[in-house]
């Protein structure tokens, strides 16, 4: 891969060198470098192994983004990394720290990458931090202890409000740390908030081997790629928030600028995801195994519709807006060669329906607008779900626990329980609970 080369010190950090980064960030990034003609480039450190370091490493930095349409596949030699170390090299963490041109860190990171514990603190007053948090707050006390200037530190993951939750995190590890370093964040240092969007399947060796035969084909450098990534052609970035160091010219190559994020977040809450668990539960229950699958299913879409308009009312957006957003998203959730199973899709239902389904539900409540059919068909899927054995959701214990002390074996007895587990808001709504009853009958009839 001869077009990467070590001219351009990296003035991006980016902590998770996964492939959500390299499809999204690093693509954004890419596109900027190349319209620009002025690279920027990006050292990128993995969270704890160093397998996919070196494999980059090996092959020059360079990888091919395999964008995989339903009419077929779209290959880019991406090159905006021009670094991968491992992340438990601190050496080469605080001198890319260290870079005066330095303009931000991004961050993909898990909920649970967001904890910081007492051994945190220990950590970092030994000098060997090895949570993110510990290690964000390392990098931010060597670049002030160089003298340097602030930085942007942008989360880029699907936590709501993750500007600000990464902010209070930080401030309040660095207050205990070392208040000199928690003034000078406060100070200076960024937080914003992001909305990332972009389906990500895992890549298989067949894609390894399509991207090889690819590299091989083009003239010189690298012929072999170990390290593409494979994505769907859709892809979204919103930001909200100052960078005090500059950035790449983002803005010119796609992502917005905006002074909230929360409105985007709700609508790809509502939207995308709430869309998913209800062709997740509905689906399976119907014997559909893939989004793709259940988009052939006129009782899934039809319900889907239901949910958008449902939804749509509720949101903050003008109708042309809410229609370019879902029309997008029948694109996205048609499209056969994204295999994106339900059951998958279906884990972790007790954490995601209360903000997801349940959001929409309690908006349309609020507003007074009337029941929507997609919280009852959704709610009754994941009731017919819980009873299988693909259930992937350790939040549901609780819940499990309520049914067997009340004897409650099937989903019909199981609905008043449920809903008061989920809040009295909807244990006191009788519509909503002959609704779901309804949507049981009508799923096992079918």
């Amino acid at each position: 891969m001869s077009e990467v080369t070590d001219a351009v010190r990296p003035r991006t950090i980016h902590l998770g060198l996964g492939a959500f980064f390299r499809a999204h960030q690093a693509f954004y990034t890419h596109h900027a470098d190349q319209l620009t003609g002025e690279p920027t480039g990006i050292h990128a450190f993995t969270g704890r192994r160093p397998d996919a370091a070196q494999a980059l490493a090996a092959q020059g930095f360079g990888y091919t983004l395999i964008e995989r349409g339903a009419a077929g596949d779209r290959l880019e030699l991406i090159t905006s990394i021009r670094n991968a170390s491992a992340g438990a090299d601190l050496d080469a963490w605080r001198s890319a720290w260290r870079e005066p041109e330095l303009q931000l860190i991004t961050l993909t990171i898990t909920e649970a990458g967001y904890r910081v514990t007492q051994d945190d603190l220990g950590a970092l007053q030994a000098e060997r931090p090895g949570s993110a948090m510990a290690r964000l707050l390392d990098g931010l006390q060597t670049r002030r202890r160089a003298g340097l200037p602030p930085i942007a530190v942008v989360s880029c993951d699907n936590l709501a409000g993750n500007g600000g939750v990464l902010s209070g995190r930080v401030a309040d590890l660095a207050a205990r740390w070392d208040p000199e370093l928690a003034d000078w964040i406060a100070a200076g240092v960024s937080f914003p908030s992001t909305m990332v969007d972009r389906i990500t399947p895992a890549t298989t060796d067949a894609d390894r081997d399509q991207a090889t035969a690819w590299i091989a084909s083009r003239p010189g450098g690298q012929t072999v790629d170990r390290m593409p990534v494979v994505c769907e052609p859709f892809t979204e970035w919103v930001i909200a928030g100052d960078f005090p160091a500059g950035r790449p010219a983002w803005d010119r190559v796609g992502v917005a600028f905006v002074e909230d994020v929360e409105p985007y977040e709700r609508r790809k809450l509502w939207l995308l995801n709430a869309g998913h668990s209800m062709l997740a539960y509905v689906g399976l229950a119907l014997g559909r195994t893939t989004i793709d699958q259940a988009m052939t299913d006129p009782r899934c879409t039809d319900l889907l519709e239901a949910l958008w308009a449902a939804a749509a009312q509720v949101l903050p957006f003008e109708q042309a807006e809410i229609d370019k957003a879902t029309a997008a998203l029948r694109d996205r959730f048609t499209n056969p060669r994204i295999r994106h199973n339900l059951a998958q899709i279906a884990s972790d239902g007790s954490q995601k329906l209360p903000n997801r389904t349940l959001g929409i539900y309690r908006a349309r409540r609020s507003a007074g607008l009337p029941l929507d059919p997609g919280t009852p068909a959704t709610l009754a899927g994941w009731l017919i779900h819980l009873g299988t054995d693909l259930v992937n959701d350790q939040g549901v214990a609780e819940l499990r626990a309520k049914f067997d002390r009340a004897g409650a074996s099937d989903p019909s007895a199981q609905v008043p329980i449920m809903l008061d587990h989920f809040g009295r808001d909807l244990a006191d709504d009788h519509e909503l609970a002959a609704a779901v009853h309804d949507q049981l009958k009508q799923l096992a009839d079918r």
